[in-house]
């Protein structure tokens, strides 16, 4: 439809029809027979039949036949047949699940993160979805945040900026295709106070522009078409109706011309905080600041008329929050096809074929990330002959998924029990369950969050001495152990990120054994790991690997893959040190030495227990001969850095080469270490290559005391290295 019938579309609909394209609802309520509908969203949110009639978009209704009935009964009721918008969560994948986007962060590799996105679109288009509420590029720092695990950058700006630029080119290249990303959560959301859904955040305006905002600019500039606001303040002031950073940053300033859309509830929310007096207000302030659909409220539905009426805004206002959504239904071509890709048959081709499972498993591979490995006891050889115990909670368990994976198939999901049932031989297999991952009374208290059932578990210590006796036949215990998949995601904040107890206790009684213990933790969030450790020959950080995670597992376990993740959060050694990471500022008496009047902790470690960019390999890579070929950078000339790297093993392998730069004196207090580029190479056998990286001045800028982005002249040092500890450092000048 081109422009000028969109403009005469605009002018033929009622102010009732603009309003209700501003508004979205959940599938299930649309999906209620109609003799229910009168029980059903007018009395949960009392929403006007006009509005019902004429509302704009969908939010988390799947599979095609789905869609198609929906949007035809809407379309048979609808007076001027504008179609229906489909919105989903698809997080890190919609049956073929994909590792947590924390974990895909940690391959350090644009294709993983591309192509993990690829392939959870493209099942997700078949079933129906026009957008997708990914990729979600929060910069967060405290491991407390239950969120963390849809984090795609974790704690880095730099990855940040690249890992969303994959993701929005994998849904939006291909124009036939028919979805766009919505980028979340605008802004600062993984900054929130104590590491606790929803909370207060407050920063300055240099440190709001040199770490959150560039992935939001990357995203503008990478042509995403919708933007999801976060659910906390910023600077006293809800980011859902704060004018400063939607009108004034978002639109003005970056030149955003797309959708913005509240998060569930939001603008409502903004009662509860004590900046909108009524829902009327609520619905001033939001549309004034430029929100455009409201999500799962009726403050827009039951106010924005009242509001024209009166001659609070203007009836031009509505109309330019409905054309950009117009806009959007055009480019995706729903006046012409209101299905979209929605396709039932290429749903059961394409849906968790062994093609995409395949695939799944070659990718979860690249996100494991290899934690210790003492004396080389991994790879394991299925030739020796020698007895294995399997033996956990996770051992035999199919929530290998995350909480956000909302249309997982738990039953297609294959257990590391299965998979070892597989490759080795039956009577050199034992297994025990050990614990549950929660003991009674923490689960239940889980799942009445949850509003789920409570259940009733096993005597644990039983548990316990069954997996010491079946532990005591055998030469090699492999122990999966984590946190409850519930301990993650959304309303997940812990206090305390330590292992279970139980399990805790578990492996305590095992260690008693002097058996050799390989350990596999299943996690959403950088857990405190210091006594598992200490405690096993080996420890693999297997995140929650999705649909083909235990084949993943195996495949690192035996060498058929060589591990290459690195974290993209710092691990901290105890919860207290959170929030924790590698690119903080020095005060005046920095930690280094154990002097008492320093920056410090008493009765605590001060650094991180697994620094950020850490990650083992069956390889082992040596670093050397770093050199600059000049001491010199300026804006006319940059400065080549190269390094040598050898693989002094025998095995293929993958490293990945990091560097990070230091401005050693500047206007304003700098970071320790910035990351400001890596290189992701493999390997062969002894092989040794000459990395080289170019240092520009764009690497060297800042915003200073004026928030002028610039690069001061002065000394810096720049470090290249296996991970954010352990480098080689050099200096140099910039004029």
């Amino acid at each position: 439809m081109i422009q000028e019938k969109l403009e005469d579309l605009i002018k033929k609909m009622t102010l009732e029809e603009k309003i209700g394209q501003l508004v979205q609802i959940k599938g299930e309520i649309i999906l209620m027979e109609s003799k229910e509908i009168s029980t059903g969203p007018y009395k949960i949110f009392k929403l006007p039949k006009e509005v019902y009639a004429n509302v704009g978009s969908i939010l988390n209704l799947i599979e095609s036949k789905n869609i198609k009935k929906v949007q035809d009964e809407y379309l048979s009721n609808n007076r001027l047949k504008i179609p229906l918008l489909f919105m989903n969560d698809i997080i890190n994948g919609y049956k073929t699940i994909l590792p947590i986007p924390l974990a895909q962060g940690c391959s350090w590799d644009e294709e993983i993160v591309y192509n993990c996105a690829k392939l959870s679109i493209e099942e997700a288009r078949v079933a129906g979805v026009n957008v997708n509420f990914s990729p979600m590029i929060d910069l967060v720092r405290d491991a407390r945040w239950g969120r963390v695990m849809e984090s795609i950058c974790g704690e880095d700006v730099l990855l940040s900026q690249k890992y969303t630029k994959s993701i929005i080119k994998a849904y939006q290249e291909n124009n036939k295709d028919k979805t766009v990303a919505c980028v979340k959560h605008f802004i600062g959301y993984g900054a929130v106070e104590a590491g606790r859904d929803y909370n207060t955040v407050d920063m300055s305006e240099r440190e709001f522009r040199q770490y959150y905002l560039p992935a939001f600019k990357v995203a503008v500039d990478s042509g995403v078409q919708m933007i999801m606001t976060s659910f906390n303040i910023m600077n006293g002031i809800p980011c859902t109706i704060n004018k400063k950073l939607l009108k004034n940053i978002l639109r003005e300033e970056m030149g955003f011309k797309g959708i913005i859309i509240s998060d569930y509830s939001a603008i409502e929310e903004t009662i509860i905080h004590g900046v909108s007096k009524d829902k009327k207000e609520a619905a001033y302030n939001a549309i004034t600041a430029g929100i455009d659909i409201d999500m799962m409220t009726n403050v827009y539905a039951t106010n924005l008329e009242k509001l024209v009426k009166e001659k609070v805004i203007s009836e031009k206002l509505i109309d330019e929050a409905v054309m950009r959504i117009l806009n959007l239904k055009n480019k995706l071509g729903l006046f012409e096809n209101p299905y979209g890709n929605a396709n039932e048959e290429k749903e059961k081709k394409i849906i968790m074929s062994e093609q995409n499972l395949q695939k799944a498993r070659n990718l979860t591979t690249e996100t494991i990330v290899l934690l210790e490995n003492k004396n080389n006891i991994l790879p394991l050889n299925i030739n020796q002959n020698k007895k294995i115990a399997l033996i956990g909670p996770y051992a035999d368990n199919r929530d290998l998924c995350g909480e956000w994976s909302i249309y997982a198939e738990s039953s297609k999901v294959k257990t590391l029990k299965e998979v070892l049932q597989q490759r080795i031989q039956k009577d050199k297999l034992l297994f025990a369950k050990g614990c549950d991952v929660l003991e009674e009374n923490e689960l239940n208290t889980l799942l009445k969050l949850k509003g789920e059932e409570t259940k009733k578990l096993g005597n644990q210590e039983n548990y316990i001495k069954e997996a010491v006796n079946i532990a005591k036949q055998a030469d090699i215990i492999i122990l999966a152990i984590g946190e409850h998949y519930l301990q993650s995601g959304e309303a997940s904040s812990r206090a305390n990120i330590e292992i279970p107890k139980i399990q805790k206790e578990l492996l305590r009684q095992l260690k008693k054994l002097n058996k050799k213990i390989i350990t596999v933790v299943f996690n959403g969030r950088p857990l405190i790991l210091k006594e598992i450790a200490e405690s096993t020959e080996a420890l693999i950080e297997a995140w929650l690997p999705g649909t083909e995670g235990a084949n993943a597992i195996s495949d690192i376990i035996f060498g058929d893959v060589n591990p290459s993740g690195k974290i993209i959060m710092s691990f901290p050694q105890v919860s207290s040190q959170c929030p924790i990471y590698y690119n903080h500022y020095n005060t005046g008496r920095p930690h280094i030495n154990d002097e008492k009047f320093v920056s410090r902790y008493q009765d605590i470690p001060t650094e991180s227990y697994y620094p950020f960019g850490f990650g083992l390999s069956y390889s082992n890579f040596i670093y050397s001969n770093l050199k600059l070929s000049s001491k010199i950078c300026s804006h006319n000339s940059d400065i080549e850095v190269t390094v040598a790297v050898k693989n002094n093993s025998s095995r293929i392998g993958k490293e990945v080469i990091q560097l990070y730069i230091q401005d050693l004196y500047a206007s304003v207090v700098r970071p320790v270490k910035e990351l400001k580029n890596f290189k992701k190479l493999s390997f062969e056998p002894y092989e040794k290559k000459q990395i080289s990286f170019k240092i520009t001045e764009e690497m060297l800028k800042f915003y200073n005391e004026d928030l002028e982005y610039i690069a001061e002249k002065g000394e810096f040092k720049v470090f290249i290295g296996t991970n954010s500890k352990d480098l080689l450092e050099e200096t140099f000048e910039y004029v």
